[in-house]
């Protein structure tokens, strides 16, 4: 039998769900592509599919045979464009883990240009604040911000976003005025809800360092609701410039204190320790390494 035809019919019944979608993609039938599935759990002596009413669902082993399978594929792959002398076209899945609010209003908009330049590659884009383990859960990466990184993971830092403290014109009339650091002491924060009720803010100046103890009574676990609570008039927040730079634009919101910025943050893409990597996790790296640099709120 064919075995790599076999492997990857396999893979993308995994991937895809669908014996019949695997035959459209490959320009065949489903008896064809049951056939080569069927074909190759012999060879092996396992089932690594079942399939029921409610679609295709793989077996324990065949979870365990579909990563090793799609390393035996790529390198098949790789040693067949060095021997032609050229590299083919990216193809096949990415799956990419990214936090929700730049996903919404950032990376949604790049993963569309990625897939308009590689028309062949399809994306999974799954929005989590969780630091998620790449490899539990399936994943080719990670796009994070901050925080501790994993030592098992190679990460790339792609950006600096500067953080600025902002507030909306109406929360700030007829409220104590915001000329120095220790000012934001009067006013409500804006602030995380995992974020203790009194916090201090480090800023940094003409002056040097600054620490400033503030409060707020409202706190919440979403980039989204803190960019909708400050234009709801409710406080202030020191917060990345990705999250606010088009409501600075617009004047929606405004920033004070403009000498001073919080500690960066910066954007980092994970990806899991590789003797290799298949050409489109390359495409990929090399595009974030390119655009999210040059998306606004983001600096080298």
């Amino acid at each position: 039998m064919n075995t790599i035809r076999s492997m990857r019919a396999f893979v993308r019944a995994v991937e895809l769900g669908s014996l019949s979608a695997v035959a459209r993609e490959h320009g065949t039938t489903q008896p064809t592509v049951s056939k080569l599935l069927a074909g190759l759990e012999r060879e092996l002596g396992v089932r690594l599919l079942e399939r029921s009413s409610a679609g295709l669902s793989t077996t324990d082993e065949g979870k365990r045979f579909y990563e090793r399978a799609l390393h035996v594929l790529e390198e098949f792959d790789e040693a067949a464009a060095e021997a032609r002398g050229s590299m083919e076209t990216p193809a096949r899945l990415l799956r990419v883990s990214a936090p929700l609010a730049l996903s919404e209003l950032r990376l949604n908009a790049l993963m569309l240009e990625f897939l308009a330049r590689y028309p062949r590659v399809e994306i999974e884009l799954i929005l989590d604040d969780r630091f998620v383990d790449l490899t539990e859960q399936g994943m080719d990466f990670a796009l994070r911000l901050g925080g501790a990184l994993p030592p098992h993971m190679i990460a790339r830092r792609l950006a600096v976003a500067p953080r600025l403290v902002v507030a909306s014109p109406g929360y700030l009339r007829g409220r104590p005025a915001i000329e120095r650091p220790a000012d934001l002491s009067a006013h409500q924060a804006v602030r995380f809800a995992w974020a203790d009720r009194v916090e201090e803010l480090q800023l940094h100046g003409p002056d040097g360092d600054s620490v400033v103890a503030v409060s707020g009574r409202y706190r919440v676990n979403s980039s989204i609701a803190v960019r909708d609570s400050l234009l709801a008039e409710a406080g202030f927040e020191l917060a990345p410039a990705w999250l606010v730079d088009d409501l600075l634009a617009s004047g929606r919101l405004v920033r004070l204190l403009p000498q001073w910025e919080g500690p960066a943050q910066e954007a980092f893409l994970l990806y899991p320790r590789r003797r290799y990597q298949p050409l489109r996790t390359r495409a990929f790296i090399d595009f974030m390494l390119e655009r999210v640099v040059q998306l606004p709120g983001f600096t080298p």
